[in-house]
């Protein structure tokens, strides 16, 4: 993944009825979600709605599929797979990101 697919991902999410928006569709998964569906959850305003669901197509977060006159959106989860890799590429020096086990040491009285 590029800076800017990065960056075009973050600015995309970075507005609250956006993300609101990724969430519900994210957790609808492959089933996805009509925008009426969306508007009934949300109630942002369809003409509103749609320049969110543009935006977070544009960043290349969400599919959309036509059926008949319906429009069905979708979280596409490789975006979101790639972006987690781009940022943790460079994470812990190349180390396990994990925890350590750190032995608690008993004070003896």
């Amino acid at each position: 993944m590029k800076n800017t697919e990065a960056i075009q991902a973050f600015i995309a999410l970075g507005q609250e009825s956006r993300l609101n928006v990724y969430r519900l569709i994210v957790q609808k998964g492959d089933a996805g979600l009509l925008p009426s569906q969306i508007h009934e959850m949300l109630g942002i305003p369809n003409a509103t709605l749609s320049f969110h669901l543009k935006e977070l197509y544009q960043a290349n977060l969400i599919t959309v599929e036509r059926q008949s006159r319906n429009l069905i959106y979708r979280p596409n989860p490789g975006t979101v797979e790639n972006l987690s890799q781009f940022l943790l590429a460079n994470c812990c020096g190349g180390k396990s990101c994990k925890p350590s086990q750190v032995a608690k040491k008993v004070k003896v009285q």
